[in-house]
């Protein structure tokens, strides 16, 4: 699935609001769908490369053999889901940076479809 195509398929999980295919290396996003005015998915996805850095640093320093599953972040109206991908050949640079309006979403449901557009993502 191209990038295009899985961030409109990001698009369609209820309560969705914005989507971003984020490098955490460059900071730049490589596509992006949603947003708006009130929101600029730029910046937040330039922003949340430094959450994922951070992360990872934590894990590092920590000696932890493992990896990011998702990142949750809550706010009193949304939710943000940082996705960070892997493909066969292991893990990447890049993350899915999904933000959804809590009171139309349901968390459980977001994740797995995230997951499953993840899987299906080729970059």
């Amino acid at each position: 699935m191209s990038i295009e195509l899985a961030l409109k398929e990001s698009m369609t999980i209820p309560g969705a609001l914005g989507v971003a295919l984020v490098d955490y290396d460059s900071g730049m996003a490589l596509g992006t769908m949603g947003g708006g005015d009130w929101f600029d998915l730029e910046v937040a996805a330039a922003g949340n490369t430094e959450v994922v850095r951070a992360k990872l640093r934590v894990m590092a320093s920590l000696s932890l053999n493992d990896s990011i599953e998702d990142i949750l972040i809550t706010l009193h109206r949304q939710y943000h889901l940082i996705r960070p991908l892997t493909t066969a050949k292991g893990p990447t640079t890049l993350f899915l940076y999904l933000v959804l309006d809590r009171e139309r979403s349901n968390l459980a449901l977001a994740r797995h479809q995230l997951k499953r557009i993840e899987g299906n993502l080729t970059v």
